[in-house]
């Protein structure tokens, strides 16, 4: 008969996502999640076959208190802007945790679509709430989405790396700028037009119409 396990798989990985809130993915060893939980190694070998299924099971969670964040709702603040602002809050309260989630290459992403599909239900929350705050049919609400997220994941990058800092002011007024940038061009109906480079001008000159 196997040892019995002294925690359970979920106590196991609430305390190694603890772990690297505070340290970084790269602390999550045996040795350094045996001597967070006050024993052996046996514990976490018992539970998970390998650290490769605990670190997976880390990711899920760290997803989890993302899409928690995400969620909040701040009063006077319009719902698409307020889960920009809760996942900047995120990147400044939990800056390991956004590191693992986004700027690791753990869950690497071969491309936007399989960026956005790991976003599971907070990509989806974004386009309803811009769909029903603003009009916009939804292939015009993706493109929003996709615009002021890939802008906000700019600033929670900056953060999270402690390269700048920034106040709740001026990130809301970053936000809205980029925002209204956005929602003049898709209410301009050229947002899904052509480029002009690939209207038979090649793109080396069409950049070259905008060198000074």
């Amino acid at each position: 008969m196997p040892p019995k396990a002294k925690y359970t798989r979920e106590e196991i990985v609430q305390i190694a996502l603890d772990l690297v809130a505070a340290r970084g993915i790269d602390a999550l060893n045996a040795r350094n999640l045996a001597a967070a939980l006050g024993t052996s190694t046996r514990p976490v070998f018992t539970a998970f076959k390998n650290m490769g299924e605990l670190i997976s099971e880390v990711y899920a969670a760290a997803m989890k208190r993302f899409n928690e964040y995400a969620k909040r709702s701040t009063e006077d603040t319009p719902a698409f802007k307020s889960v920009g602002m809760h996942m900047i809050l995120f990147a400044s309260e939990q800056p390991k945790l956004f590191q693992l989630l986004f700027m690791s290459e753990i869950e690497r992403s071969g491309s936007f679509e399989d960026l956005f599909a790991r976003l599971g239900e907070t990509s989806g929350l974004c386009t309803e709430y811009i769909q029903r705050d603003y009009g916009l049919n939804e292939k015009e609400a993706d493109l929003m989405f996709r615009s002021v997220w890939v802008y906000t994941y700019g600033i929670c990058s900056l953060i999270a790396k402690g390269v700048c800092s920034y106040s709740e002011a001026e990130v809301s007024e970053m936000l809205s700028l980029e925002f209204r940038a956005v929602m003049t061009l898709v209410l301009s109906g050229k947002a899904f037009e052509q480029p002009e480079y690939e209207k038979g001008l090649s793109q080396e000159d069409f950049q070259a119409r905008f060198k000074t």
